[in-house]
């Protein structure tokens, strides 16, 4: 007699409880415009002469939240580098990217990449005043921030922080934009 296996079940998108699944979501979500920045802090030094490491991640995830006080906030994937260096120190910066800076959104999007310090090597930036962190030359704004509130939410911490300075270094630029999965640029 010949023995057959059953045929392998094929895997399927299993749902959330809710009827969502992660393919879905993602798909629906790709659809929302965003803006690009690039979120930077500096590691706090080694030892006592040293200077800390620079830290680079782009994101997507961020927004406006009060005016009064001026607040902010960015969405960090748990566990990621710039979540952890956060998590223990409150100063960090945001340069808004313009169209021209694609290159940049992807240099520290990357996974897997080359450390930040070689990322940072060839950028033309300047030092905040309060936070030392790098500000991107030719963004659109820059602003520098001291966490207030984080928040786990999910697979993600959102980091609430008060704006300390905000600079428009090249204000007349066009936005870089982030949609259905790749940069873009308006008009």
């Amino acid at each position: 007699m010949l023995q057959t296996k059953p045929p392998a079940p094929r895997p399927e998108t299993v749902p959330h409880a809710e009827g969502v699944s992660n393919d879905e979501f993602r798909a629906a979500l790709a659809r929302l415009a965003a803006g690009v920045v690039l979120v930077t802090a500096q590691e706090p030094p080694l030892d006592e002469d040293g200077r800390g490491e620079d830290v680079g991640m782009t994101a997507t995830a961020f927004m406006s939240v009060s005016l009064e006080p001026p607040l902010v906030m960015v969405s960090l994937r748990n566990g990621s580098r710039m979540d952890d260096l956060l998590d223990e120190q409150p100063l960090w910066a945001v340069s808004v990217l313009a169209a021209s800076q694609r290159h940049i959104a992807g240099r520290f999007a990357m996974k897997g990449r080359i450390s930040d310090r070689l990322l940072f090597e060839d950028l033309p930036y300047v030092r905040g005043e309060v936070t030392h962190a790098p500000l991107i030359g030719g963004a659109l704004a820059t602003l520098e921030c001291r966490t207030e509130q984080r928040v786990v939410a999910g697979d993600h911490t959102l980091v609430i922080g008060r704006v300390l300075t905000a600079e428009l270094p090249s204000p007349d630029g066009e936005p870089l934009a982030y949609f259905k999965g790749r940069y873009r640029q308006l008009g």
